[in-house]
């Protein structure tokens, strides 16, 4: 083979991926946010995402023309409101799109715009590689049947307990019912949904957790090469132990910013999407079939905001009760 050939073989793989990323976008447009020919959309991007943002333009303009995108500079971590611009913006839609690098899910600006009525779907993170081949390639409609068939089971448990080979264990209750609605439909007035889709979750009551958690798949879209260890006893974080010195030693450090005793455990969630892989981006991660997570709070105080952290596991047991939902990382009916 010369290097004629090569070259076609790279322009027809580029080809053929291309099609792969419209065919996403049009999920997300008409599958996932079912947006309809007299609706507003809003499609909000930024230089980090641009790509993703002009696909999801695209295929919303096929639907409706009135299609409107936005790039807005990257903020600086989830949570981070929006420019007031794109703030007000998003409370004039029917439909709003946030595929940025940072996440919107928890801003001022996306629960007004909620409040307002519109539908939006957040894509932190979100990378070609998961439109091209990885969650956003699912069936949405059969996760969506998927998930709701789970409610004959969970709503039986409320106690859960997650355990690895090591013999480490930790056991907490949950609060409330499980959220059954993270399965990639968005499609009435103030519904919000992160993309890819397809997760199991409920809050947690933070004072019945104890045990040892050691996070081994990712922490806030940092691939773990060490498990973090985590010790809570009544709900108090007695110890996260980690021997990262880099980026996620100071994200960890960040977190316990000396008032480690106020940190929680405030949700449990488990993947239900078959085609979502451990990427490195808590955004697919904790949608990944046989995974499961939990996320730390701390809250805001006079000298910072409040912080939140994702903690992916991979390979481990989990009970709900005497159900043995997932047996070391393989997902159980």
């Amino acid at each position: 083979m010369d290097a004629g050939d090569d070259d076609v073989d790279s322009l027809a793989s580029q080809s053929v991926d291309e099609e792969k990323l419209r065919n996403s976008a049009k999920t997300v447009i008409e599958t996932c946010m079912q947006l309809r020919s007299h609706e507003n959309l809003l499609v909000i991007t930024d230089p980090h995402t641009a790509e993703i943002g002009q696909a999801l333009y695209e295929a919303g303009s096929q639907v409706s023309d009135r299609v409107l995108m936005v790039m807005m500079p990257s903020t600086h971590r989830h949570g981070q409101e929006p420019p007031s611009p794109v703030a007000d913006l998003m409370r004039r839609q029917h439909v709003v799109i946030a595929a940025t690098r940072y996440s919107l899910t928890h801003t001022r600006a996306r629960l007004i715009s909620s409040k307002d009525g519109a539908r939006i779907a957040t894509m932190p993170g979100v990378t070609r590689s998961m439109l091209i081949e990885g969650g956003m390639t699912a069936d949405f409609d059969a996760l969506q049947n998927h998930i709701a068939s789970m409610a004959r089971i969970l709503r039986k448990h409320r106690n859960v307990k997650i355990m690895n080979d090591d013999g480490d264990a930790m056991e907490f209750v949950i609060s409330g019912r499980w959220n059954l609605e993270d399965n990639g439909i968005c499609n009435r007035p103030g519904q919000v949904t992160n993309l890819p889709a397809g997760k199991i979750f409920a809050e947690v009551k933070p004072e019945s957790v104890s045990g040892v958690l050691k996070i081994n798949g990712t922490w806030d879209s940092i691939s773990i090469t060490e498990p973090i260890s985590i010790i809570v006893d009544e709900g108090k974080i007695v110890d996260v132990q980690t021997t990262d010195e880099g980026v996620l030693g100071d994200q960890i450090l960040e977190l316990i910013d000396e008032k480690m005793e106020t940190i929680k455990i405030v949700e449990f969630g488990f993947g239900m999407n078959p085609k979502a892989r451990i990427s490195g981006s808590a955004l697919e991660d904790e949608k990944v079939l046989g995974s499961c997570y939990i996320v730390l709070q701390q809250p805001a105080s006079r000298r910072s905001h409040e912080l939140r952290a994702t903690g992916i596991l991979t390979e481990q047991t989990v009970l709900l009760g005497d159900h043995r939902l997932i047996d070391k990382g393989e997902f159980n009916e």
